[in-house]
């Protein structure tokens, strides 16, 4: 009877105040720190571990309420964060050295795609390698990245570029399923699917598989808010690690985050998306996130080969791994 009783007395209580036991208010929710994330591109599988963590409450767990803000053209996440109006950024680890060279005060705190996706492919079976790129027509975005990782592949390769017929483009993969190119650039996670789900077999040919390391997708900051905020980049990055690392381990859940970012995106795609980002997120048993020396050194001669960088950079200063 006493327990009865006093379950009554807490009915009363909870009816009378308004309380509900099933949802009790975050007693700290005025204190979270709100958090601007600009992704490098849409929202897709290949920031599904940013969602993962926003949709598991892996943020909220480190006091932070997070705004994941969908990346273009004309608002890259450098001059976002840079200019103070967001927290941190996700883009390439060249484009983050490109800026440090030009006294952009940006630095790398994580490199989620340790293997860079970008790749050149046919739909040709007799296109299958660098070598066959002989006397075809080849996408490619001259003057970038691209260029720079395409020529360097075809020096490893020993072919000589001046057998190619180099054809600028710009992300139309129509051009190369119409046979305007006989190879075209893209994404290993994404412009290969399309051409997969539009009925073509493809044959990728990675500069990767020509033993050249070019980190993809990194996690950024401003030195400012690393020196003011340290508390806070360790939570945010505590937070989207794991928010990675359960990704990777749980794709198909990740996919299902993914997709409530945007309703123009696919299933079959974002699951392709996200399977095929596994070996890129995590090439070997280094966690995600890990940053090299050596790989950047590597990057950095490519760029100063290629005089996208006047001078080699103070790699010390492009990043840290205390947040690692």
């Amino acid at each position: 009877m006493k327990s009865i009783f006093a379950v009554a007395i807490i009915l009363i209580v909870v009816l009378a105040t308004g309380i509900t036991l099933l949802s009790l208010p975050n007693e700290n929710a005025d204190e979270m720190d709100n958090v601007n994330v600009r992704l490098k591109w849409i929202h897709q599988a290949q920031f599904a571990g940013f969602h993962t963590a926003e949709q598991k409450g892996f943020y909220e767990q480190n006091g932070i309420h997070v705004n994941l803000i969908p990346g273009n053209a004309e608002a890259p996440s450098i001059q976002m964060v840079a200019g103070g109006s967001e927290q941190f950024g996700i883009t390439g680890m060249a484009q983050l050295m490109e800026a440090r060279a030009k006294g952009v005060p940006v630095i790398a705190l994580a490199v989620i795609y340790r293997k860079n996706p970008l790749i050149w492919f046919s739909v040709n079976e007799n296109i299958t390698s660098a070598e066959d790129l002989i006397g075809k027509k080849v996408g490619v975005t001259v003057a970038s990245n691209s260029d720079i990782l395409f020529r360097a592949m075809l020096v490893k390769a020993g072919v000589d570029i001046n057998k190619i017929e180099i054809v600028p483009v710009k992300y139309d993969i129509s051009l190369l399923l119409t046979g305007t190119v006989d190879a075209y650039e893209g994404y290993l996670i994404n412009q290969p699917l399309s051409a997969r789900e539009n009925g073509f077999k493809t044959y990728i040919i990675n500069p990767t598989d020509y033993g050249i390391n070019f980190y993809g997708d990194a996690i950024f900051a401003t030195e400012d808010m690393i020196k003011k905020n340290p508390d806070l980049v360790r939570r945010f990055m505590n937070a989207t690690l794991q928010g990675w690392e359960y990704a990777y381990s749980h794709p198909d859940e990740a996919v299902n985050y993914t997709l409530t970012y945007s309703d123009q995106l696919t299933r079959e795609h974002e699951t392709a998306m996200m399977y095929a980002s596994l070996e890129l997120l995590k090439p070997d048993n280094k966690p995600i996130g890990t940053i090299e020396q050596a790989v950047l050194e590597e990057m950095q001669e490519l760029l100063v080969n290629n005089k996208i960088l006047d001078t080699p950079l103070n790699l010390g200063t492009l990043y840290t791994d205390q947040f690692l």
